[in-house]
Formats: C-alpha cells, sequence, structure tokens
C-alpha cells in the first residue's frame, strides 16, 4: 500500500554534518575564558592606568565603558555580516570562520594595542577595538551553540558560558598575583593566548546555518511557538527586557555586594570574599544547569530563576543571612543568559535579528546599571540594596510569566505523533515523524 506523501523532517545540526568539532567546542570554551578574563581585567588596573597616564578615577573606568561600546558594536557587526550574501551564490558568503577568525584578531590587536598605547586616548581606542572582537566572539558563539547542537544546544550554551565565568574569576586573581603595575605584560600575554584559537577554526563548519524562517517553511511554523494575539514586537521588546534587567542585576550584586555588606558590619575581607563566591557560584549555576537543560524546557528553567533571584534577594536584606543570600544570586541567575537564547530562537523564529539585539541590550544593561542604581541608593540608603534589586529581580519573573503565556507553543497532532493509518508502517518508518 501506498504510503501518504509526508513533508520530510527538517535536519537538525547533530544529525547531519556536526557545526563544530570536538576540538572547536573546546577551542570555544577556552575563547569565552579568555573573553570572561579580558572583560574582567580593566577594573583591577585601574590604578596603574592612573598611576601611568595621570587620571582620575571616572576617568581610568572608561577603558571599560569603551571595551563595551566596542562589544555591542560587535554583535551588530557580526550579526549584520552572518550569512550576508545571496544563497544562491554560496562561494560569495561570509562564513562562520572568517568572521570567529576576524573577531579572534580584533581582540589580540585591541589587547596588544591598549598594552602598548602611548596615550590614554590611544588606549581607549585600542580598548574600543578589543571590544569589536569581543562583541563578535561573544554573540558568534552564542549564537552558532544556539543552533549547532539540536535539542542540547541549551545545555552546551550553559556550558560554554560558564567558562566566561572562569575567566572572569581568574582575571582579577592574575592582577593581584602579579600586581597592577604589571597589566602592560598581562594584555600583551592575553593577545597571544588568543592566536593559537585561530588554527581551531577549521573545526568549525564554514556554511552560516540557515535563519529558522529560511530552513523550516510551513512544516517548521507547525513546530515554531506561535505567538498568540501578541505583535512579534512585544514578544521581543519582553525578551530585551528581560535581559537588559537581569544583566542589571547581575552586575548589580557584583559592583555593591561588598558595601552593602560593610555598611551591615561585615568586615572588607569577608565582603570580598563573599563577592567572590558570588562570582563563583555563577560559574557553577551554569555547569549545574546543563544536565537539567536536557530534560526541562528553557522556559521552565527560566522561572524558577528569576524565583529564585527574587526570594534570595529578600533574604539579603537580612543581615545574619546576606553572604549565603548573595551566593545564591548567584546560583539563580547564573542560567538566565544563556538558557534565554535557544527559547528566544523559538519563540520568535522569524525575527532575523532577535539574538543580536538581546545580547547588545544585555551589554547595554550592564553599562547602565551602575549609574541608575547607584541614583536610587542615593535616594533610599546602601541598606536598601537588595531591596531594589529584588523589585527588579520581581519584574524579570513577571515578564517571564507573561513571556511563558504569550509563547505557547501550539503542538499539531501531525508533528506529535504518526498519522493513522489502515495497516501499521514498517519501524523506523513512521509518517510525519520528527528528528
Amino acid at each position: 500500500m501506498d504510503k501518504p506523501p509526508s513533508t520530510p523532517p527538517l535536519p537538525r545540526p547533530d544529525d547531519e554534518t556536526p557545526l563544530f568539532s570536538r576540538a572547536a567546542v573546546v577551542a570555544s570554551c577556552v575563547g569565552f575564558i579568555l573573553i570572561g578574563a579580558l572583560q574582567a581585567l580593566y577594573g583591577p588596573s585601574i590604578p596603574a592606568f592612573r598611576d601611568e597616564f595621570g587620571l582620575s578615577p571616572s576617568t581610568a573606568g572608561l577603558g571599560l565603558s569603551a571595551h563595551f561600546v566596542g562589544g555591542v558594536a560587535g554583535v551588530l557587526v557580526f550579526d549584520r555580516l552572518f550569512g550576508r550574501a545571496d544563497p544562491a551564490a554560496p562561494a560569495a558568503r561570509i562564513g562562520n570562520r572568517k568572521l570567529l577568525g576576524g573577531s579572534y584578531l580584533l581582540m589580540a590587536l585591541g589587547a596588544a594595542g591598549f598594552a602598548l598605547a602611548p596615550t590614554w586616548p590611544a588606549a581607549l581606542a585600542m580598548a574600543l577595538v578589543a571590544g569589536l572582537g569581543f562583541g563578535g566572539i561573544d554573540y558568534g558563539l552564542n549564537q552558532l551553540f544556539a543552533v549547532g547542537f539540536g535539542r542540547r544546544s541549551t545545555a552546551m550554551l550553559n556550558i560554554l558560558n560558564a567558562h566566561f565565568g572562569i575567566g572572569a574569576i581568574l582575571g582579577p586573581a592574575l592582577i593581584g598575583l602579579v600586581g597592577a603595575e604589571r597589566y602592560t605584560a598581562i594584555f600583551l600575554g592575553f593577545a597571544a593566548l588568543t592566536l593559537p584559537l585561530l588554527l581551531c577554526l577549521a573545526g568549525v563548519r564554514d556554511g552560516a546555518p540557515p535563519r529558522t524562517d529560511e530552513a523550516t517553511g510551513a512544516d517548521g511554523a507547525s513546530r515554531a511557538a506561535d505567538v498568540r494575539s501578541r505583535s512579534l514586537a512585544t514578544v521581543l521588546g519582553a525578551f530585551v527586557l528581560l535581559y537588559v534587567l537581569h544583566v542589571g542585576i547581575e552586575a548589580g550584586v557584583g559592583g555593591w555586594e561588598p558595601t552593602h555588606l560593610e555598611t551591615v558590619g561585615y568586615g572588607a575581607t569577608a565582603a570580598a570574599s563573599a563577592t567572590s563566591v558570588y562570582w563563583l557560584m555563577m560559574t557553577v549555576g551554569r555547569f549545574l544547569v546543563a544536565p537539567l537543560a536536557l530534560r526541562w524546557p528553557a522556559r521552565s528553567i527560566i522561572a524558577v530563576s528569576c524565583a529564585g533571584m527574587t526570594a534570595c534577594l529578600l533574604l539579603a536584606a537580612v543581615p545574619a543571612l546576606a553572604p549565603y543570600a548573595y551566593a545564591g544570586v548567584g546560583l539563580f541567575i547564573a542560567p538566565i543568559f544563556p538558557t534565554g537564547l535557544p527559547w528566544l530562537n523559538d519563540a520568535a523564529p522569524r525575527a532575523r535579528r532577535a539574538g543580536a539585539l538581546v545580547i547588545a541590550a544585555s551589554m547595554v544593561g550592564g553599562v547602565a546599571a551602575g549609574p541608575a542604581l547607584g541614583k536610587a541608593i542615593e535616594l533610599s540608603g546602601i541598606r536598601s540594596v537588595p531591596l531594589i534589586l529584588a523589585a527588579v529581580s520581581a519584574i524579570c519573573l513577571a515578564t517571564t510569566v507573561w513571556l511563558i503565556r504569550a509563547t505557547a507553543t501550539r503542538r499539531p497532532t501531525d508533528t506529535a505523533r504518526p498519522s493513522p493509518e489502515p495497516a501499521r508502517p514498517a519501524a523506523g518508518d513512521r509518517v510525519g515523524e520528527t528528528s
């Protein structure tokens, strides 16, 4: 008996040629250690910047600001170039290897130039160049991991971003070990460590994977999340809000936890140690959630994370519990950034630049968090830090609940199970089955 016609299943990256070889996956994780370390090197080096160039504290802090400005530009430029060419002319397509290789080179060039710059304006220009490469690597690898491992993408994204946390811990530790006055050698060493990663790009599939809307067609659209009676712009705006606010909380806790703990009676050493534990728990949390991401949907993980983060920030207002509560904040906030990207791809499959938008917005949120939180603290006092952040976290939780309802997935019967037939088909040959 002839079988009814069916649409062939959409190929998954892990069903065909892998997007990354094992060596390329390892190199990508090393790359995230390096970008995490680079971002974290500017702050501890500020005393040396001030001594060498005769800067005020605010002017010395512009190094990190220039880095973030470059990072936002790097995200947008990478996304603009990503698979830009006409699909009918694959040879003209700008592939993953060239884009990632260019980003690594820009980051190495910027780091070396920053170390050797004769004047502070020249150093800021080089920090911006390094940030351009940073943004390209951050967005490029996050976006490729989000589509490159099929059902394992959420787990792999958490593992990738956990290595960013490792770098963020190692960078300041290295400055503390050798001294801020040797920042030149550290930045040069960082640039040198970036270059060998270029050799591992051969393990990255060069063809940019198709955008969801280009690859799926009608069959893919039926399996994509259906935004019920909501505009796409509103859903994207909610994701942007979630990313801006949670990164603001992340930066706010990291920046103000020591001051808050000292204000409520802890010594400077204990406060600094507790802040280090907060960053460590962020890294641990991403490793811990990786196996959970294989069994639980991204929206559930983010909802639990926002709820736990809010509860821990409320507990941090109790002085006796504050150090432990802040560690809990690090644990719960850890999965939100990497886990949200696959959810975004499913919720807005037709939004070509959704990933670039939220990652760029997250960087802006990290920069804006300091002044905004500082103003709020001026009005209400340092003891209010955890309560202010808890209010922001509650908005994250409310936004997540709204997104869960707005992006509810419709599962048509023809994609959930085989179509009924008079005769049972042979094993492994079921009609309409998806991989």
